[in-house]
């Protein structure tokens, strides 16, 4: 019923808006920039994100289908076992659906966008298997979804990239805060699950493997900023994750063939499935995509962003990074939005001023909430998603706070 309410409240509060800019600032455009923008968004959910994703989802089904048939998923499922079983009760350790998140956990961490989503899809489907009630989230999908819209990265290839491309002295000068920003998001994303289903994360295992995840991220900045150049991290970036991926097709496909599996049919087995996800996503997606686009060309955003200035103002504290928050607003909402708002961040401001570095941080700190809700449970039918989406925020809006504070830290 969230979500229902979210949906509603979007062109409700939007109309209401577009409304007051027509009646009291005479905007006669307000409702046409929204009615075409709904087109826009409609077409956008289909043409350049469901049926690319078709592609991408048949090409990594297949590919998960080999490492499947391989052992491969297995293997990872009962490396991780113990602490998934901690964090997530109600799967069982040899479930493949840990493996199918560790998957996709590691792509996200990789920067792998193209490969992570279908890793992702393939793990909410194992998940679904598990759950007794098919049309409401479980806690396994919970959390889960929400360790996954905090968006831990490690390293932002994609921001730094924009960066070069606008000029900045040093593209990569936000890779630190960045990780920060997305590593307090995902903690307290974890613990604010983890109070919600009464998980208990003061044990031996919890407490090994975070202190080991942090020890080692604590470390590959140290080593990264201490030890290689700015150009030298991009390289590395790059390098690294996509020979790391690779490396990891190969090794399902030597696995197959040890198990004397026909690789080629595996593939083609997993791979038929790619095109019906995507066709089950369209509805959820366009759905949610159409509301973002009315709230975005409404002005409500603007909105906010004022009445925040306003507020810190008043209240006597710093307001130099309100130029950035229309970033932050926009990334539970819209990925490619909140982009467009971090490159006119950047022109506006200057790629490597307080507010343009900010703005790279607001995007780097989370992901997108609402589209990964309506992406990853509309592909299992899944229409109550609890209390999902408020959780999802509330990690959201940890990185905001951190991005903010190591903002005036690194740069202001």
């Amino acid at each position: 019923m969230a979500l229902n309410y979210i949906w509603i409240g979007f062109f409700l509060i939007s109309f209401i808006a577009a409304l007051g800019q027509w009646i009291f600032l005479g905007d006669v455009e307000v409702f046409k920039r929204i009615i075409d923008g709904t087109f826009d968004s409609a077409k956008i959910g289909v043409m350049e994100i469901a049926l690319p994703l078709a592609g991408v989802m048949t090409l990594w089904l297949g590919i998960m289908n080999i490492g499947e048939k391989a052992g491969a998923i297995n293997l990872l499922a009962k490396i991780i076992g113990p602490f998934f079983a901690r964090i997530f009760p109600g799967v069982p350790q040899s479930h493949p659906a840990n493996g199918h998140m560790v998957m996709n956990f590691s792509a996200n961490l990789l920067g792998l966008d193209n490969a992570a989503t279908p890793f992702g899809l393939k793990a909410m489907e194992s998940l679904q298997t598990l759950n007794p009630k098919k049309d409401e989230a479980s806690d396994a999908q919970i959390m889960f979804l929400v360790l996954h819209t905090s968006g831990l990265t490690l390293i932002p290839l994609a921001i730094m990239a924009q960066r070069a491309v606008l000029g900045a002295k040093d593209p990569s000068d936000i890779f630190i805060p960045c990780l920060i920003a997305t590593y307090v998001a995902t903690v307290v994303g974890l613990i604010a699950v983890a109070i919600c289903q009464r998980i208990n994360l003061f044990n031996r295992v919890v407490m090994s493997w975070l202190g080991g995840i942090s020890a080692f991220i604590i470390g590959m900045v140290w080593y990264l900023s201490q030890h290689m150049s700015r150009a030298e991290i991009e390289v590395f970036s790059k390098v690294s994750s996509n020979l790391l991926l690779f490396s990891i097709i190969v090794a399902f496909i030597l696995g197959a063939m040890r198990k004397k599996v026909n690789v080629y049919e595996a593939f083609i087995e997993g791979a038929k499935g790619g095109m019906q996800t995507s066709l089950t996503i369209i509805p959820y997606l366009v759905g949610m995509l159409v509301a973002i686009g009315v709230l975005r060309n409404s002005g409500v955003l603007g909105f906010v962003v004022a009445s925040f200035n306003w507020f810190f103002t008043q209240v006597g504290v710093n307001t130099d990074f309100t130029s950035a928050l229309p970033t932050a607003l926009m990334k539970p909402l819209s990925g490619s939005g909140s982009r467009a708002m971090m490159v006119d961040a950047m022109k506006t401001y200057g790629v490597d001023s307080f507010v343009g570095r900010l703005a790279c941080i607001f995007q780097g700190s989370a992901d997108t909430t609402f589209y990964i809700v309506a992406l990853y449970f509309g592909s299992v039918g899944i229409r109550k998603t609890r209390y999902a989406i408020s959780v999802g925020l509330i990690a959201d809006f940890a990185g905001v706070i951190a991005a903010i504070f190591v903002a005036y830290l690194f740069f202001h």
